[in-house]
């Protein structure tokens, strides 16, 4: 024990002299690329993963809040709506909610202008939903979307919202699998057909979320809808639970769930609630990031490992005086690692600094503007503090093999230069 003891004090003594004599712009050039190296692991990764993680979050803010509740497979609403609500008033767990009515319907531009019944029609398929505006906002805030014209209004009868990616001005792709409205405007009256019941109504908003389940949508007042469909048993489509703060949405699900409600309605979290490719999109932005990562921990490994390889090799005379007068080759061997440990651990609070005082801040400021979605950097502490201790357990074995193999050479062959 006291013969350990004594090669670690002797090793981590020559590892501070040898640190203080190093040169000061080799230091920092190294320190550089191990700073570069840490938030190569963490960005790229946080960057690939934030960018599905930005559509999650919009997803849970903008339509589906914290709970969902949509009706059974088997079925074509959900039942005992009202007893469903009432005992959703009264959970103090719920701080917000709002119901809504869906119904597949198609919607026509441009009929005035045809002239002959077999040009072809300027129409799309829809799921057109009933809301209460004023519930709705409360919930999902998705007014703040508009991108011409306004958001409905309590007393906006055959008026409607439409989303984005219905309108060919905003999706401009042509393709027999998509239908698109080419000539619909702000302002413009169009025929809103459901049930084989018709109606003309006036556009006054175009919504652009990316959020999918918004943008593909045609939004009017919920009373308007039900006398379209007619639903007199004010049985809705959709019920959607926004928690109190500090309330998990598994809490209040179950709680539904107890309740038995979940013999009329499909009832789940956000989470569940997430369309399957964005989880399969997650797990493989997540898998790139780490390949990505395990490349830069690599060319960290090899810039390591040439640094304290020519290093040693500079000093095979140093080393071998340094054997001759007792030094053993493990207190040699330990203050190689303990260099290369101290530019990592120098390298990785450095990036950390970085990455929480500057990069990630502005990406919660201004993220990313990818077509589907607001990227934001996702940079859990948990994440970060685990792949600084692989960088530093890394470089500590590249620091390591080099000075083992210096370190083993004859001491009288090392001091003479053989």
């Amino acid at each position: 024990m006291t013969n350990f003891l004594t090669t670690l004090r002797v090793g981590w003594f020559l590892a501070i002299r040898d640190l203080r004599r190093a040169s000061l712009w080799a230091t920092i050039l190294i320190v550089f690329v191990m700073t570069l190296t840490f938030l190569n692991l963490v960005v790229v990764g946080g960057i690939l993963v934030g960018l599905i993680e930005g559509s999650v979050t919009a997803h849970r803010n903008h339509y589906s809040a914290d709970v969902i509740l949509s009706a059974l497979n088997n079925k074509n609403y959900i039942e005992n709506s009202q007893n469903i609500i009432l005992a959703i008033k009264q959970m103090p767990e719920v701080s917000a909610f709002t119901s809504r009515y869906t119904a597949g319907g198609r919607i026509e531009a441009g009929y005035k202008q045809r002239t002959k019944t077999t040009d072809s029609l300027d129409a799309a398929n829809s799921l057109i939903t009933g809301i209460d505006p004023v519930t709705e906002e409360s919930i999902s805030s998705i007014s703040k979307f508009i991108v011409e014209g306004r958001f409905l209004g309590p007393n906006d009868y055959d008026k409607i919202v439409i989303g984005a990616n219905l309108l060919y001005k905003y999706t401009p792709i042509d393709s027999p699998g998509l239908q698109t409205l080419k000539s619909a405007e702000i302002g413009n009256k169009v025929r809103l057909t459901i049930n084989g019941k018709t109606r003309e109504v006036e556009i006054i908003g175009i919504i652009k979320s990316k959020v999918g389940e918004l943008d593909q949508r045609v939004f009017m007042i919920d009373k308007e809808l039900r006398q379209l469909i007619g639903r007199n048993d004010l049985n809705v489509n959709e019920i959607v639970i926004k928690a109190a703060p500090g309330i998990t949405p598994e809490s209040i699900s179950k709680s539904l769930k107890d309740l038995g409600f979940s013999q009329y309605a499909k009832i789940q979290t956000f989470e569940e609630s997430l369309p399957k490719f964005l989880n399969d999109v997650k797990q493989t932005f997540a898998l790139l990031g780490n390949l990505v990562g395990g490349i830069g921990l690599i060319v960290a490994s090899i810039t390591i490992f040439i640094v304290i390889f020519v290093n040693a090799i500079t000093r095979r005379k140093y080393i071998g005086i340094l054997k001759g007068i007792g030094v053993n080759k493990s207190s040699i061997e330990f203050s190689y690692i303990v260099q290369a440990m101290a530019y990592a651990f120098v390298g990785t609070f450095v990036g950390i600094a970085i990455l929480y005082i500057l990069i990630k801040p502005y990406f919660d400021a201004y993220p990313i503007n990818f077509p589907f979605s607001e990227g934001i950097l996702v940079a859990p502490l948990s994440g970060v503090l685990l792949r600084a201790g692989l960088l530093l357990i890394t470089t500590a074995i590249a620091g390591y093999i080099p000075a083992r193999i210096i370190s083993k050479q004859n001491a009288l062959d090392a001091i003479l230069g053989r």
